[in-house]
């Protein structure tokens, strides 16, 4: 074996073992700030337009130094109650607001059309954190004006794309820098494919492993990609408003390629029907000597396949799963899974940076940059699929009439 191989196994295996202890030291930090200033947390849902998103008003009762306080459900005090019921109820979340003036709003609807305003009204209510279900909001001018609002106000924004805080991405990030798959070429990423393909499919799921991708790469600084509808290029006639409140949409297939900072390009493809029972649902990190493979909302989330992928003859590894302590080694944090899933890695994370007045790891900045490659993606079907450059000048949503 050779001494660069040794050295390369040696960084890899020192930089997992650093993240894993990162990460249970958060946990065990949450735990003891309990004797703390506990948060009062307010939720905020809209039933039959986007509910309360995945789980976005239990979480709370997983996430220590919480306790939630009030709920508002614009669809009655009583369906808020069959969520909540030992809580205080409103069928206005402005009245709640207003009454209860809580520390931590959940803003939780899954549709966006909403979440401007919900995020605006929190933020003017004195909040001193948020957190958002995904997608973030409808237009990177909306995104524009939320961060702009939290900065003068003081308040910490997360946003809930909840994978984004497994501890396993550091992993990977360290393995790729120790070139663990070689030359890294390019990032590829699909949505579930399922009756959402294409445009819906890349707001809703796209979101997801969009942010991810950027974790990896870097920002993104140009954006070229089409719209089919049935195969054909999308046209004016194509637009519809969209379901669960994204605004304007077209098309049930796209491709899309993102330049990067850091020079990898990311590619994203949705067709509408085309998943196998949502396999597709992820991204896979490819080098010129092994892949990575991430599937969202799995655990174990990533695994690892040595070998070039251009020479399906060579002889190749199986799988290997990749946990919080490496390569083929079993989870060391125990629960993570659920951990994860339901959202108390998140919620930890945002009361932790509350406290230290600190970014959250996945905060509103991230948020829009995802809403901005949505947009691009529009933008760039609009320009005939020419290159537009990100961030977006126009701030507006590229397919409103």
């Amino acid at each position: 074996m050779s001494k660069t191989y040794n050295r390369r196994r040696y960084l890899q295996q020192s930089a997992i073992a650093t993240i894993a202890a990162s990460v249970q030291a958060d946990h065990l930090l949450a735990s003891a700030n309990d004797d703390q200033k506990r948060f009062r947390v307010g939720v905020i849902g809209h039933t039959g337009r986007g509910n309360f998103g995945h789980g976005l008003d239990k979480m709370w009762q997983q996430v220590d130094s919480t306790e939630t306080v009030a709920i508002s459900d614009s669809a009655g005090i009583s369906h808020a109650k069959s969520r909540l019921p030992n809580v205080a109820a409103f069928d206005d979340y402005h009245q709640m607001l207003r009454s209860i003036k809580p520390d931590i709003v959940s803003v939780a609807p899954r549709h966006i059309d909403q979440h401007f305003d919900m995020c605006i009204a929190s933020i003017e209510s004195g909040a001193k954190g948020i957190y958002i279900e995904k997608p973030f909001c409808q237009t990177p001018k909306q995104a524009d004006a939320i961060i702009n609002a939290c900065r003068d106000k003081g308040t910490r924004l997360a946003v809930a794309h909840r994978n984004r805080y497994h501890p396993v991405l550091g992993v990977i990030k360290n393995l790729i820098q120790a070139g663990e798959i070689g030359e890294l070429l390019e990032i590829r990423a699909r949505g579930k494919e399922d009756q959402r393909g294409g445009a819906l499919d890349l707001w809703v799921l796209g979101s997801h492993v969009l942010n991810i991708a950027c974790f990896f790469l870097g920002e993104p600084v140009a954006c070229q990609g089409k719209l089919y509808q049935d195969g054909r290029p999308c046209n004016s006639k194509d637009i519809i408003e969209g379901s669960e409140g994204v605004g304007p949409l077209a098309g049930n297939e796209l491709h899309a390629r993102f330049e990067m900072s850091s020079g990898t390009p990311l590619f994203f493809d949705s067709i509408q029907n085309r998943g196998t029972r949502e396999a597709g649902f992820g991204l896979q990190i490819i080098g010129n000597e092994g892949v990575i493979d991430l599937r969202i909302d799995r655990e174990p989330l990533a695994h690892l396949r040595r070998g070039n992928p251009f020479q399906p003859n060579a002889e190749s590894s199986k799988w290997q799963s990749i946990s919080s302590g490496g390569i083929g080694i079993p989870e060391p944090i125990s629960n993570l899974g659920s951990y994860i899933s339901s959202h108390q890695a998140a919620g930890d994370n945002l009361v932790q940076s509350i406290r230290s007045q600190t970014d959250p790891t996945c905060d509103g900045k991230q948020g829009r940059q995802t809403v901005e490659m949505i947009c691009g993606i529009f933008a760039s079907h609009q320009n005939n699929g020419a290159a537009i450059s990100l961030p977006l000048s126009n701030r507006e949503h590229p397919l409103e009439r």
